[in-house]
């Protein structure tokens, strides 16, 4: 099977749950969005959430997906930069109990912290502490760290740092990887529009992203119009529907291009949507990996996104991932 490799912010999630939105406005954190923080304000949040009994997890988009893949038993790699302090011995450790082949380099700014607050629908809002993850530089990325890996997911949220990026593209490109990119959040889309789309034009093979982040991508609200929008950039584009479920479509360049793939959605319970994108994500790329059918692609995508949002961040249990890998089989 092709191996994966993932590159992303490097991060540890601090999860509370919510009785209602109050806090969010009083944060002036946007409902369902991803809006950066600096250390002052990690503070600030860190004391608000105290009361709420927050829980701790490894997370980070990228270093999610791959930590699902490393549940699924494909021993992926991941890239990423921690802080020489408790938060990144947390996650160095956990790379390493799951099998993770973790390239993580240090430096002496705290590591990053994703605060999750979990609003009673189970939307999910994010105030994020890049801490020591900025701290990634463009010299630091190497053609040796993507030998052996046939695959690189990227997330979206690397875009605030251009050359970073670019470096990180240009350099799994020339080492003859397949690129795929979690389009992130809709209004970072909306913040840097055209780098992204530059990005996929030039880069990009496999493409994800939700109904905001595709209609912030492609101007469309009509989610089919939208899908086939992208796929006219890359070669494979994937938009995720939620509860309507998630649909799929090669590229133009693809004798099958205009032939969408559907997935429904599972009816489950849902406790809190952190991560269901990217566990999808990781599912839909072991799929895609074995060689499977984009309808099955899908399929294993919801699956996997399914179960992670009964829970709440990111931790299954291993009887739950017994289950995943013998459903897939």
């Amino acid at each position: 099977m092709k191996k994966i490799i993932g590159i992303g912010n490097a991060l540890v999630d601090v999860l509370v749950q919510m009785d209602d939105d109050i806090l969010l406005t009083q944060l002036h954190l946007p409902k369902g969005g991803m809006q950066l923080i600096d250390e002052q304000q990690q503070q600030a949040l860190n004391h608000s959430m105290q009361p709420l009994h927050p829980k701790k997890a490894t997370g980070g988009s990228a270093g999610n997906t791959i930590l699902a893949l490393a549940n699924l038993g494909t021993k992926p790699g991941f890239i990423g930069k921690v802080g020489k302090d408790e938060m990144g011995i947390f996650y160095a450790e956990n790379c390493k109990h799951t099998g993770i082949e973790a390239q993580l380099t240090t430096c002496e700014t705290h590591t990053g912290v994703a605060n999750t607050f979990i609003s009673k629908d189970g939307e999910r809002t994010f105030g994020t502490y890049l801490g020591a993850a900025a701290m990634m530089q463009a010299c630091e990325i190497t053609a040796e760290m993507f030998k052996g890996y046939d695959l690189l997911h990227i997330e979206g949220y690397l875009v605030q740092n251009h050359e970073l990026i670019e470096k990180i593209c240009r350099t799994s490109k020339q080492e003859g990887l397949t690129l795929s990119i979690d389009l992130a959040s809709y209004n970072v889309i909306q913040a840097d529009y055209s780098f992204f789309r530059h990005l996929v034009e030039d880069y990009i093979d496999i493409v994800f992203a939700n109904e905001e982040e595709c209609t912030a991508f492609t101007g469309t609200t009509d989610p089919h119009e939208g899908l086939k929008g992208i796929a006219q950039l890359c070669e494979l584009a994937i938009v995720k529907l939620g509860s309507k479920g998630s649909i799929a479509m090669w590229g133009d360049s693809s004798d099958q291009y205009g032939k969408e793939a559907f997935a429904p959605a599972q009816k489950v319970s849902v406790v809190d949507t952190t991560a269901a994108g990217d566990f999808f994500a990781a599912g839909f790329l072991y799929s895609l990996c074995k060689g499977d059918t984009l309808e099955t692609c899908l399929q294993t995508g919801t699956l996997l996104s399914s179960k992670v949002i009964q829970v709440i961040g990111t931790r299954l249990s291993d009887k739950t991932w017994k289950e995943i890998r013998s459903s897939i089989k």
